[in-house]
């Protein structure tokens, strides 16, 4: 699989500390907890990943043509904004 990364995801995950490895994990075995089928240019969502016990989001979109998916960001959920299990947003 071809993994791109966005300008705008290489920085956040700078800003966090949050490695090219770490997402590589989250996307071969985290889950999707929200998709986003209406974006463009490409359908995304929302995965959620453990990688050494600490929760990550990781929002990618997809281009089948060029069968690459796209990291678009990357952050540690926040628990103020999430459930306890960081799959449902809180109300």
């Amino acid at each position: 699989m071809k993994i791109v990364f966005r300008i705008h995801a290489l920085q956040r995950m700078a800003l966090r500390r949050i490695s090219a490895e770490e997402i590589r994990t989250v996307i071969s075995t985290g889950e999707t907890i929200e998709d986003y089928p209406d974006d463009r240019p490409y359908p995304s969502r929302l995965l959620l990943g453990f990688v050494a016990g600490r929760a990550l989001h990781v929002v990618t979109a997809y281009n089948a043509v060029a069968d690459e998916t796209i990291v678009i960001t990357a952050y540690d959920p926040d628990p103020q904004h999430w459930e306890p299990d960081f799959r449902r947003r809180r109300p």
